[in-house]
């Protein structure tokens, strides 16, 4: 398929953690669609191979390579797509790392890579590119990424679902901020077989059938409409994204409640209602694996 012939024709849009993965399949989809596309990673060689794909097909791209969780770098970012292209309308951020161990035996720079990659690393850009946006009066689409281990809950990952129910927080609270200056921030928490998450989902191999579910390749058309103009009037969601399917999440919401009838509780009167709550929700008084709750998994759960 020839780029600049679709949904995104003419718009500039960055991509980081683009060289690989979803982020690479982001970039192609999108260049696909039309879009002229800045593909962000600290892979040269790997970013370069994403730009020669792009460009073969009569695409446009270029490459910055640098640390999106680093300000300068991020601002460096921006910078790149202005002075590539003339504009920027969309900054898809994408960029993330695993370092997964149970919390007992995680290390303080296992924690401290995987926050500052995924969450800040989602701050410094949105940030530069809001500021932009703001400077030059002009409305833009950001797309986040988090995942189902930091809205649900996943065995082994405390550092990396911290990040990314940070990552939803973060763009819930961004949306609203810059609602009114037709600056929109969704995020996407997609499923996909990559380097990523090959470890817990088995080996990447080519679906049986025509339609892989699993591909990568499926997140980049909800994503390539994010970051038009169709998604003007969508904005502070979260939806999942996998194979043929979208989902809407709903962000945490009170279930149930027990009032003590205008008086302060006495911890020992808790004991004896607080069983009330789980039997109005269903919900267990116990830990639970959030992850049951999925509607499709690429492994079988407990």
């Amino acid at each position: 398929m020839l780029c600049g012939l679709g949904l995104l024709d003419g718009k500039v849009v960055i991509i980081t953690g683009a060289a690989r993965g979803i982020g690479r399949e982001e970039a192609l989809g999108l260049a696909a669609e039309g879009a002229q596309i800045i593909v962000g990673d600290v892979d040269r060689e790997a970013g370069e191979s994403v730009i020669e794909e792009i460009t073969s097909v009569n695409g446009a791209a270029t490459l910055h390579v640098g640390d999106c969780a680093d300000v300068e770098s991020a601002k460096e970012l921006i910078r790149t797509a202005i002075e590539s292209f003339g504009n920027l309308d969309a900054l898809v951020n994408n960029a993330g790392i695993l370092r997964d161990r149970t919390l007992s035996n995680m290390t303080v720079d296992e924690w401290d890579d995987v926050i500052r990659v995924n969450l800040r690393g989602h701050y410094a850009p949105t940030r530069a590119a809001i500021n932009h946006w703001r400077t030059v009066d002009q409305p833009g689409r950001i797309v986040c990424t988090t995942s189902t281990s930091g809205i649900l809950g996943n065995f082994g990952q405390s550092n990396y679902g911290a990040a990314k129910a940070g990552v939803a927080a973060f763009a819930q609270i961004v949306a609203l901020e810059n609602w009114s200056h037709g600056i929109t921030v969704n995020t996407i928490c997609p499923a996909a077989r990559t380097r990523l998450s090959e470890g817990a989902y088995g080996s990447i191999n080519p679906a049986d059938n025509d339609f892989d579910f699993w591909s990568p390749e499926n997140i980049a058309p909800f994503v390539a409409f994010l970051c038009s103009e169709a998604s003007s009037h969508i904005s502070g969601k979260v939806f999942g994204v996998q194979g043929d399917t979208i989902e809407l999440y709903r962000p945490w919401t009170s279930a149930a409640v027990i009032e003590n009838h205008g008086a302060r509780w006495d911890p020992t009167a808790i004991a004896g209602r607080i069983d009330t709550l789980f039997q109005e929700t269903g919900m267990s008084a116990s830990v639970e694996n959030g992850m049951t709750r999925l509607r499709r998994s690429m492994i079988k759960r407990p």
